[in-house]
């Protein structure tokens, strides 16, 4: 393919009225370069024969001011010419998209390439956020999509991966199973990929592929937005029961003894087998009275009263991690959540709530005040163990040093403190849950409930946090049953059944 030229000519004449062209003296400076003020730039490049073989004229353009910009349009005409050639052509839209954004014609994106680009681009999220972007595109999105051309990206590519990943989730379990302990060996640290998971991830390539539609245009349609995917429902809490747990203790046992022989006799963990066992679902509730056991047991522990805030304000716990003594009014009995402690893989990074409606103002009850009191009373004397060494954080819930708390750290002592409690397993976050439900237990309205857990819509609080416990539905048939039933009404209804008789 002809590679073209560029060039400056222009209009002056000589002295028999013929045009120099090319030729003028003035297009040249003194050094032989070209003038910056004579003449206007052009370009030539040679045309390919038609299908019969007939050579064509060469293709002439002018009028640029620059040799960049007549350089520019040449480089298209040569793409154009170069996809001729391919025998494959664009359609028109793809040309003019291509050309009104500045792409090469004839180079084409990946995916990868843009789901980097995308990344750089999203600079001002919070760290979470960026986290779950990054192993969303390194560990899915890039290894099943990213050589594919973007512009060619289907539905059915998508569809395929999340096949894909079902079926490694049914090797993982398969191989979780194998007698051989190599086998299993090589699974010990994957886990299965959930319907949840799969919907982040999802989304994730819906965001990128709307920001190269709206802002970029490097495609016409988002195939991730109409995807269909199996329908992702929360997993509903329940309380645990008498009945349920008794169940639960003896698959409990049984769990563990099957882990003693799979391990050959060797020890195990004691916490690996109590968090393991099969539970009715994965969240679980506590019911007041297993609750007050806990809170029971959990007295003694330095901190006593940060499992006591979650359990009965509800807090996360990067809310109750990240809380400052700053923010505790104990005379006006409430705090303010402004802050958390977020874990991203081991490290802990300080951030703002996850919502606008997580920066709150909480009411707190008067027996809550006194531990808090009590726990501020131990900081200071374990500050005054540490002299020099100790960290002024201004956290309420720090380490013996005053150094701020790692989130993990908060979780392993609960469940610990749960095992030995002799109670049955259930999340540090499933405290929240019995929060809400303890709260609408004892009459506290649904908006209330709503604020104290900082969320954004009562109907959400409602479907994802509360559980009805099962004295409190029993409350609830009785109270039914009287108003329709009352004293009077069963005494009239005693006579008709007495005159039908």
């Amino acid at each position: 393919m002809a590679e073209g030229r560029t060039f400056k000519r222009c209009s002056c004449r000589d002295d028999d009225g013929k045009a120099f062209g090319q030729k003028c003296p003035k297009l040249r400076g003194p050094g032989g370069g070209w003038s910056y003020r004579h003449g206007i730039w052009n370009y030539r490049i040679e045309l390919p024969p038609t299908a019969d073989g007939k050579r064509r004229g060469p293709l002439r353009r002018g009028g640029f001011a620059s040799q960049d910009a007549a350089e520019a349009e040449l480089g298209q005409v040569r793409d154009l010419l170069a996809l001729a050639e391919t025998g494959t052509l664009p359609t028109l839209e793809t040309v003019r998209r291509k050309i009104k954004t500045g792409q090469h014609l004839n180079q084409e994106i990946i995916v990868e390439q843009w789901l980097t680009e995308f990344l750089h681009r999203k600079r001002r999220i919070e760290e979470t956020t960026r986290r779950s972007y990054e192993s969303h595109i390194r560990l899915y999105l890039t290894p099943y999509l990213g050589r594919l051309r973007l512009d060619q990206l289907k539905v059915s590519d998508i569809a395929l991966m999340f096949e894909q990943i079902e079926e490694f989730n049914d090797t993982i379990a398969e191989r979780r199973t194998d007698p051989d302990p190599q086998v299993r060996e090589s699974v010990k640290f994957r886990r299965p990929i959930s319907i949840a998971t799969m919907h982040r991830i999802r989304a994730t390539l819906r965001h990128a592929l709307n920001m190269a539609m709206r802002q970029d245009r490097l495609i016409d349609f988002n195939p991730a937005a109409v995807l269909e995917m199996p329908a992702h429902v929360r997993p509903k809490p329940l309380v645990w029961t008498e009945d349920r747990v008794h169940a639960w203790q003896a698959d409990f046992a049984q769990h563990r003894e099957a882990e003693k022989q799979r391990r050959s006799g060797q020890r195990v963990n004691p916490i690996d087998a109590y968090t393991s066992a099969p539970r009715p679902s994965p969240v679980m509730v506590w019911t007041p009275a297993q609750t007050r056991v806990f809170l029971d047991h959990a007295r003694r522990h330095r901190l006593f009263a940060l499992y006591q805030l979650i359990a009965l304000r509800g807090l996360r716990r990067g809310e109750a991690c990240g809380l400052r003594w700053k923010e505790v009014d104990l005379d006006g009995h409430s705090l303010t959540v402004n802050w958390q402690l977020v874990q991203l893989a081991w490290q802990v990074h300080e951030g703002t709530p996850k919502t606008d409606a997580s920066v709150r103002t909480i009411a707190l009850d008067t027996d809550t005040c006194h531990v808090l009191r009590a726990h501020r009373q131990q900081q200071l004397q374990e500050r005054l163990v540490m002299g020099e060494a100790w960290v002024d954080t201004g956290f309420v819930f720090t380490q013996p040093d005053g150094n701020r708390l790692h989130p993990q750290h908060v979780s392993d002592q609960f469940l610990w403190l749960a095992y030995l409690a002799g109670l049955p397993p259930i999340r540090l976050h499933d405290l929240r849950h019995g929060a809400a439900s303890l709260m609408l237990a004892a009459g506290v309205d649904m908006k209330v409930v709503q604020e104290t857990l900082g969320h954004t819509s009562s109907a959400f609080t409602a479907d994802t946090y509360t559980s009805v416990y099962p004295q409190v539905a029993t409350a609830a048939a009785e109270k039914t049953a009287a108003l329709l039933f009352g004293k009077e009404d069963q005494a009239e209804t005693g006579r008709v059944v007495s005159l039908r008789s």
